[in-house]
């Protein structure tokens, strides 16, 4: 697979009896919907999943075949023994799938392994692997119920989560089902006929995010550093995270600066258009209401440019996006057979469902080739970056502290010579005036005054959208978090216990920046 580009992942699932008399109109049916889907997306790659049994996987790969669509072989056995499942034409036709497909492997076990493994159940885990992965399912089904292996299950398991996962949670996904009626013996339902079963929103808007991420991506350079160690066991999905999460923290540190600069420009424009009807107002100035209109005109122009370009939704999503990936990438360098996806906590699967979806799309392959030593690469790396993040988060959070006690100190001190001006110049006694000039002084001090509370407006508009409080708490508390899984991965060694921990409190803790992230968006305070 294209590595640097999310791909939209097509999984298949149908009857292997497909009526003679139906392939035509149902094969029809599928290239119709796989057009329409490249037409939507000509920025992103299809991609099919595909278990290549006789009937309906089949047919969807010659569909695939047609369109120049890639396949990933997802087989419940490996290739020699699945070949039993098959003779004549459909031999034929499978093993001509199958060395055309970009990926073959056997589907790791999501649930559970029974005391004595059926091919039952290995058919399952097929089905499952690809409804748990795919972005849209592809179901030529007659639309009846069936057993825990069959079409229905694999449907059920796409729209509705219905497996047991050993790691995490069963997941819904954001996509889609089309759903092509595919009758099977007698029946009289017309064959080819398709609707849509799911959330058809969540899938426009994944498919837009998407697009929007692959057209971004390709004019964005990518100038990380590598997660991972450059000697290691070739590993395609592995090598997909990686460049995956290149590309997204490289979108994330491009709009991340976009967003800090219009916020500064925005605190900027807010403190000028205080200043401005300060002295127009107290000075008298009648002219300054000119640039107090332009410092609207300007405030309302970059705040458009910040909503036209949604340069902070796009950081927050990229952002949220490389750490789930940086996460996956790890896990299976570990040789840990959870993924990512799976451990997501629901606030981050239902607050950005198209962030999750590419998590678990960036996953897809066999089982981990290879097991290796995490505990520099992740654990120390991740210990001494919240460790720095903190001491400069630290730094800006005391500039900002600083300023504002300056301003209490100075507004305290005005506040007593206001008070003896007050005293001197007779206003609370019947008393002789002991300084001339009052006016000119109270005026003096109102500007002062105003520039105190413009300096405070700014600190609000640019360093407390920053949120500098509580990322110097979380940066702390996620190295001392590190610092402790070091020590354990030091005294214990590497456990699947301790690698499913580590990724599940990274991936909290990222959900939880994306949270309150969300509400910093530019805003113009006055």
């Amino acid at each position: 697979m294209k590595t640097e580009t999310i791909p939209i992942l097509i999984g298949v699932t149908g009857h292997r009896t497909v009526r003679e008399a139906d392939r035509p109109v149902l094969l029809d049916a599928v290239k119709r919907e796989l057009e329409a889907l490249k037409a939507r997306c000509p920025h992103t790659r299809l991609v099919m999943l595909n278990a290549l049994a006789s009937g309906a996987d089949q047919l969807c790969a010659e569909a695939a075949e047609a369109l120049g669509i890639p396949l990933i072989a997802v087989l419940p056995f490996e290739k020699e023994a699945y070949e039993a499942d098959f003779d004549g034409a459909a031999l034929t036709a499978f093993r001509a799938s199958y060395d055309r497909a970009e990926q073959a492997f056997v589907a790791p076990a999501t649930e559970a392994e029974p005391q004595e493994p059926s091919r039952n159940f290995a058919y399952r885990q097929a089905g499952v692997y690809i409804a748990a992965h795919a972005q849209v399912l592809l179901a030529l089904w007659d639309g009846e119920p069936g057993g825990e292996c069959g079409t229905a299950a694999v449907v059920d398991c796409f729209l509705h989560g219905a497996y047991r996962p050993v790691y995490g949670a069963p997941l819904i996904n954001a996509g889609v089902v089309v759903h092509v009626q595919t009758p099977r013996g007698d029946s009289t339902k017309t064959a080819g006929e398709v609707r849509l079963l799911g959330d058809r929103e969540a899938w426009e808007e994944l498919q837009k995010r998407t697009e929007e991420f692959n057209a971004l991506a390709a004019s964005c350079p990518k100038t990380v550093s590598p997660l991972l160690p450059a000697e290691r066991e070739p590993d395609e999905a592995l090598d997909r995270a990686e460049a995956l999460y290149a590309a997204a923290d490289a979108l994330s540190v491009r709009y991340a600066a976009l967003y800090r600069r219009i916020l500064a420009l925005i605190a900027v424009v807010s403190t000028v258009i205080t200043l401005t009807f300060l002295v127009y107002d107290e000075g008298e100035l009648h002219w300054m209401i000119l640039l107090y209109g332009v410092s609207f005109l300007i405030a309302w122009g970059i705040l458009r440019y910040a909503r036209k370009s949604a340069c902070h939704e796009r950081y927050i999503n990229c952002r949220a996006l490389a750490e789930g990936l940086r996460v996956q990438a790890f896990l299976r360098y570990a040789g840990c057979r959870a993924e990512a996806g799976a451990l997501l906590p629901w606030s981050q699967q239902e607050g950005s469902p198209w962030v999750a979806s590419t998590i678990r799309a960036s996953s897809v392959g066999g089982a981990p080739k290879a097991r290796n030593e995490i505990r520099i690469c992740w654990v120390e790396a991740q210990r001494d970056y919240h460790a720095a993040a903190a001491k400069k988060a630290e730094k800006k959070q005391t500039r900002s502290e600083r300023i504002v006690r300056i301003a209490w100190i100075v507004s305290f001190v005005l506040y007593f010579i206001a008070l003896i001006v007050e005293l001197l110049s007779g206003t609370f006694f019947s008393m002789r005036p002991l300084i001339t000039h009052a006016n000119e002084i109270r005026t003096a001090m109102k500007f002062v005054w105003g520039g105190i509370s413009a300096a405070t407006l700014f600190i609000g508009s640019y360093y407390g959208r920053l949120s500098l409080s509580r990322a110097v708490e979380d940066h702390r508390k996620m190295a001392k978090f590190y610092a402790r899984l070091d020590d354990r991965l030091r005294r214990y060694g590497q456990t699947e216990e301790t690698l499913v921990l580590l990724a599940r409190e990274e991936l909290i803790e990222n959900s939880n920046w994306r949270s309150y992230q969300q509400d910093n968006a530019p805003e113009l305070n006055i």
